[in-house]
């Protein structure tokens, strides 16, 4: 079976899952990269050398021989290419296809109503309904907006980013982490507004007034950076804090596994989050806003992790308090978050699972897992996407209990 997953370039989020792939079909996996990087990405730390990768081809150096390669594979998967056009022929073709996509409206599903944006949606994705092709939701809001226009009914499944996974042993994991009774909290990304890094200022103020013993972790840079070392250094906070800047992804993990906390408090615009997956792979307990499109797929509420609702800091601060209150009671979570991404939601298994779906649906069936990657997507609306999370977590503690 030959397989070829197009998309803008690759990645470090990309790179383990289609490490995998091509560990299960060598020579008959390709990776095909439809543009060279932007320059924010590239000094973001996300370039790698395409030319060190054996399975990557660049559309723009061998145009023919990529686009030959799109028709005539048994299986596609399209990401973002930028290239409808090369894209259109293969869905029309009726062979083997899969997108994989974020959600379509970060901003807001009112958005459905623009004639114009729902023109081009008929474009590129409402007119392939009855197609053989299948939507890879990479984000748990992914599903209620490719269903609010109609597209590819039945055919939307949980997907995601599939990050390097560490293995430990839970007495390696256990040790990695300090045992002097101070908490170390971690926070990565860039300093930008939708990222809110001024959340975690207000709570090292909340900690230090409530006596708690902490340290807080902040990775990453950005137009508000400087101005959060201002507001810490201001309430007397430097001692507690400690500011690495832009910081490599593997640096990022070593950090992470010496914490017991990770706060990611990305709103609505982030689309997936695949720091919540390195914080959990790390043996954190993530506290995440549920506006985040990794957060319903990854975490059970309470039992590997904790949620709060759309950009409530006073619930975020709530939970954090309350973790640093009965930590003894709390800190296996930490340790279900990392069984979580050691069983479930990493390269290996995806791979697996994505090979035994399209090898099915060239057959005609389609049929997906029960739990994890390639699973149903359930169609949730946004507004209601915390309330089911909760309820969910609720059910799943009271069977556990019959």
């Amino acid at each position: 079976m030959t397989f070829t997953f197009v998309s803008n370039y690759i990645n470090h989020h990309q790179i383990p899952l289609c490490d995998a792939l091509y560990r299960q079909l060598g020579t008959d996996f390709t990776f095909i990269q439809t543009m060279p990087m932007e320059r924010e990405r590239v000094e973001m730390g996300w370039s790698v050398n395409v030319e060190e990768i054996p399975y990557v081809e660049c559309l723009y150096e061998k145009e023919y021989d990529c686009l030959k390669k799109i028709i005539e594979s048994d299986v596609v998967l399209f990401g973002w290419t930028g290239r409808e056009d090369i894209v259109e022929p293969r869905l029309l073709s009726g062979k083997t296809t899969l997108r994989v996509s974020e959600r379509l409206y970060r901003e807001g599903q009112w958005k459905v109503v623009s004639p114009r944006g729902l023109m081009a949606k008929y474009r590129e994705h409402i007119r392939y309904r009855r197609q053989n092709v299948c939507m890879l939701c990479a984000g748990a809001y992914t599903a209620s907006d490719f269903h609010l226009i109609g597209a590819y009914p039945d055919k939307l499944f949980k997907w995601g980013y599939f990050t390097k996974l560490r293995t430990y042993t839970e007495e390696e994991l256990a040790a990695l982490k300090p045992q002097n009774g101070v908490l170390h909290l971690v926070w990565a990304g860039r300093f930008i507004p939708l990222k809110h890094p001024e959340y975690v200022v207000r709570l090292a103020k909340a900690l230090r007034d409530k006596g708690f013993a902490y340290k807080m972790h902040m990775l990453g840079d950005g137009e508000l950076e400087p101005v959060i070392r201002r507001e810490v250094e201001d309430a007397g906070l430097m001692d507690s804090f400690q500011f690495y800047g832009y910081t490599p992804p593997e640096r990022v993990r070593d950090v992470m596994e010496k914490c017991h906390i990770h706060l990611f408090t990305s709103n609505y615009l982030e689309g997936w989050g695949a720091v919540v997956n390195e914080g959990m792979n790390s043996g954190c307990v993530e506290v995440v806003n549920a506006q985040v499109g990794a957060a319903p797929y990854l975490i059970r509420h309470g039992v590997n992790g904790l949620v709060y609702p759309k950009d409530q800091y006073e619930k975020m601060e709530a939970l954090v308090l309350n973790l640093f209150a009965h930590w003894e009671e709390q800190k296996q979570m930490g340790h279900a978050a990392y069984e979580t991404i050691r069983d479930m939601w990493n390269s290996e298994h995806a791979a697996k699972v994505l090979l035994r779906f399209v090898q099915q649906l060239r057959e005609g069936v389609i049929e997906p897992e029960k739990e994890g990657p390639l699973s149903i997507a359930p169609v949730t609306a946004p507004g209601k996407m915390y309330r089911v999370m909760v309820q969910e977590a609720e059910m799943w503690a009271e069977d556990k209990k019959r």
